[in-house]
């Protein structure tokens, strides 16, 4: 059973590289990692066809979800996103959408959240909150 201790960003980039492999993606995602005293849960929640960032009623959706796991599932957790897509590792202005949602969303719930990463073929690559414009 693969169980890394995440207690750092580099440490939490190996893990995403380590669950998501070096292949390349046929569509949009983002995937879900709760962390719990400093250990992943064993298994990622995949949103599929998240070609496009989450308008505001997916957005609630989303922080409505993160305050439940951390209530009735997982008291305590931390979160980690990746958006896996097609193409090449450049970040672009959509990643840069996903990425400030997913940090909204986190906040929101008041849930601490990880840095955003992004995987596409062969890259995984963080998106820090600064670089999103969130200090």
């Amino acid at each position: 059973m693969y169980e890394p201790v995440l207690t750092t960003q580099s440490q939490l980039e190996d893990a995403w590289r380590e669950l998501m492999g070096p292949w390349s993606y046929g569509g949009h995602s983002v995937w879900m990692m709760l962390i719990v005293d400093d250990r992943p849960l064993p298994q990622l929640t995949e949103i599929a066809d998240a070609a496009h960032p989450p308008g505001t009623e997916e957005l609630d959706g989303l922080a409505k979800l993160l305050v439940m796991l951390e209530r009735e599932v997982a008291p305590g957790l931390r979160v980690a996103f990746l958006r896996s897509r097609p193409g090449k590792g450049t970040i672009t202005d959509t990643d840069r959408a996903w990425a400030t949602s997913l940090y909204a969303a986190a906040r929101r719930a008041a849930v601490p959240c990880e840095v955003v990463h992004l995987a596409t073929r062969g890259a995984i690559r963080p998106i820090p909150a600064d670089v999103v414009g969130i200090r």
